[in-house]
């Protein structure tokens, strides 16, 4: 059968790739000569091809555009240029699996093509299938978004990191100034001087907390167990990737102008994303403890692209022993039932780090209401992860015996086992004393309460992470 191709490849090198290409013993046919990305792109996802060879100076081709191609069943062979040294390393931080020279033989980039598009996962056929089930239904006015319009240019890597571990000078003289806006405070980052040496690198570990609709305290519990993490000396990042609800950055009395996270998707889309630029997106805000932060307008969720999260999420790994993740509370992926090309995903980022984390923390509230959206969320979370995926961890929060009555321990724990399945489920009590104090004063309950029963209960947490992942437990 022969292999429909894209080629957007320019300069010296088309002419002759496509012509020699057509002449590959009949096993691949250029179908399109593509001016540009966005044409790439759109011919991808319109099901034209199943193998695309691009250039390493495509414009705008980053990590995200090659997710596409690879989402559209089109396996991507990339050409680098000679004389750019950095070309196939840049390549193939996008994800592209066959790199060549620009000026290789034309039989060695037919070679590759062939083994790119037997390597395409099986249902690689299918998805090409649902794109040509779109052709002809046209991309005009309100048929979805320009496929490269919104891809932002990225300044060069900058120079030398800055210096100074010393951590964010966030909290306010006095508590009673969080009520007002916050001040301009003098963010100090942290760069490559300041990162914790790990010689097992990329061993880290990811944990998303998620919880149903209804604010169950996914936030508190992902800002708690991070800075109890941190508390134990392991170098610990806590990431907002809520584009529902952000609030991390209030929680922390932190300066929210600039969303640290947004920036972290941007520079893996442009594969400049390394543990020396991600330390410097994420300031150090008590010792050992880092912070991502979140979207300052919930507008712009677009910016957090799971192609560029997943990225992110591996660097995390290179940076800290620990990275938590506060993630939306929405699951659906149906997005393509209202959009004729590829959608925008707003769930797509809860979704990423629910699929990279090595745990996931589900958490609901210890109420009537509560309690049925956690047994209820807990089956969409278990389709959604698939029935390969370790059970997560269960927890409680706000345990108290003026929502379920006496005995609320309990209770809490006789109904999650009744109604969900499961046993051995973590409670947090109702402390809002202490957490009003924590939230006032932007400081985590190990700065503002460390005696708080909450804070306790957060700790043993903690340890029952550490027994889930035993190599991030020492």
């Amino acid at each position: 059968m022969t292999v429909p191709v894209l080629v957007a490849v320019g300069g010296p090198w088309e002419a002759p790739l496509v012509a020699g290409l057509d002449r590959a013993a009949g096993d691949l046919a250029v179908v399109r000569r593509c001016a540009d990305l966005a044409d790439l792109v759109a011919a991808a996802e319109a099901g034209l091809a199943r193998a695309a060879v691009v250039a390493s100076d495509l414009h705008r081709l980053d990590l995200d555009a090659v997710a596409r191609l690879l989402g559209a069943g089109v396996a991507v062979v990339g050409l680098a240029d000679p004389a750019d040294q950095g070309a196939a390393a840049r390549l193939d931080r996008f994800g592209v699996g066959r790199v060549l020279p620009a000026d290789a033989p034309v039989t060695d980039v037919a070679a590759a093509l062939l083994a790119a598009v037997a390597a395409l996962p099986d249902d690689a056929a299918s998805v090409a299938a649902r794109a040509g089930a779109r052709r002809g239904r046209g991309t005009g006015p309100g048929r979805g978004p320009d496929p490269g319009a919104d891809v932002a240019a990225l300044p060069p890597p900058a120079g030398p990191a800055v210096p100074g571990p010393a951590p964010v000078s966030r909290h306010l003289s006095d508590p009673a100034d969080a009520l007002a806006p916050l001040p301009r405070l003098p963010v100090v980052v942290a760069g490559a001087a300041d990162l914790p040496s790990r010689p097992g690198g990329g061993t880290g570990a990811v944990v998303a907390v998620w919880g149903p609709t209804g604010a169950p305290g996914r936030t508190t519990l992902a800002v708690g167990l991070a800075a109890e993490t941190a508390a134990l000396g392991r170098p610990t990042i806590v990431a907002d990737a809520d584009t529902y609800g952000p609030s991390i950055a209030q929680v922390l009395a932190l300066l929210d102008e600039s969303a640290g996270l947004a920036a972290a998707v941007r520079a893996a889309a442009q594969g400049v994303l390394d543990p020396q630029r991600l330390a410097r997106l994420a300031p150090v805000v008590c010792p050992h403890l880092r912070v991502l932060t979140g979207l300052a307008r919930t507008a712009r969720w677009p910016e957090l692209r799971p192609s560029g999260l997943d990225a992110v999420w591996r660097t995390c790994r290179d940076v800290a022993d620990w990275t938590f993740v506060d993630c939306g509370f929405a699951l659906e992926t149906d997005e393509e039932l209202t959009f004729d090309t590829a959608a925008p995903r707003r769930n797509g980022a809860t979704l990423s780090a629910l699929a990279a984390a090595d745990v996931v923390v589900a958490v609901g509230s210890a109420d009537p209401v509560g309690l049925q959206r956690l047994v209820r969320g807990l089956q969409d979370l278990a389709d959604v992860r698939g029935p390969g995926a370790a059970p997560p961890l269960v927890v409680v929060n706000r345990v108290r015996a003026a929502a379920v009555g006496p005995r609320p321990e309990q209770r809490v724990r006789d109904a999650v086992a009744r109604y969900a399945g499961v046993h051995g489920v973590h409670l947090v009590p109702d402390d809002r004393p202490a957490l009003d104090e924590a939230l006032l004063a932007g400081r985590t309950l190990v700065e503002a309460a460390p005696a708080s029963p909450a804070r306790q209960a957060l700790a043993g947490l903690a340890a029952a992470l550490g027994a889930v992942a035993p190599s991030m437990s020492a």
